[in-house]
């Protein structure tokens, strides 16, 4: 909350979506002034809760932060929306991880994330949606797929790459994220979305190669 009220960029509005949370957590969310609203009540998960704030919000450009994630600095929505060309509806910058103190498959000396934006995302996810902006008519036609409770993200970004759509690689840092989350874990769970949800959106027949990717990099993680 102190990241978003920080930001010299003010033309914004923030949604709140809890999950019906506790009487101290609804006291807090009925203090909020405007341009800050909540929404509160049980959701489906994740990807439930992003798309009913898709469906409150009336700016042209989304972006979705996490509980445990905070804004890079001060002026990092002065800058996205000083760069952003008019033809793009994506837009991606870098994140930094912090919080993980096992390594993953990103390496823990690395903690920058850099967006792709290639053929390389049907082998993982090239955006972080934390790191990413949305124009809001993307979600005209589609939204968060609620059949992956884990990597919805990841199908939504590999189903708009798939449509051609073009996005725009910024050379700033976004978020600083916590990298202890659910996407991070490394349950098998995880890697059984992402075969179902690349296979979906390509072939059937690839499914074995999906599958054995998937495997690779679920034992790489585990040793």
């Amino acid at each position: 909350m102190q990241s978003i009220q920080s930001q010299s960029f003010k033309d914004f509005e923030v949604w709140i979506v809890d999950g019906n949370s506790s009487g101290e957590m609804q006291a807090y969310l009925k203090t909020l002034l405007p341009p800050f609203y909540f929404i509160s009540e049980q959701d489906r998960g994740i990807y439930d809760a992003m798309n009913k704030g898709i469906s409150q919000s009336k700016g042209d450009w989304l972006f979705f932060l996490g509980s445990a994630d905070v804004f890079f600095d001060t002026d990092v929505l002065a800058n996205v929306f000083s760069s952003i060309k008019e033809e793009h509806s994506l837009v991606s910058g870098n994140i930094r991880y912090l919080g993980n103190t096992r390594p993953f498959i990103y390496s823990k000396h690395k903690t920058i994330k850099k967006p792709i934006w290639s053929s390389m995302i049907w082998l993982w996810n090239g955006l972080h949606h934390q790191g990413t902006f949305y124009r809001k008519t993307l979600f005209s036609e589609t939204l968060y797929n609620l059949k992956y409770k884990i990597l919805s993200d990841y199908w939504l970004h590999l189903y708009l790459f798939k449509k051609k759509i073009p996005c725009e690689i910024l050379e700033i840092v976004i978020t600083t994220c916590n990298s202890d989350g659910i996407s991070k874990k490394g349950h098998w769970k995880m890697y059984q979305e992402e075969i179902s949800l690349k296979t979906n959106l390509s072939s059937v027949y690839l499914a074995p190669v999906f599958y054995m990717f998937s495997l690779i990099k679920y034992a790489f993680r585990k040793l």
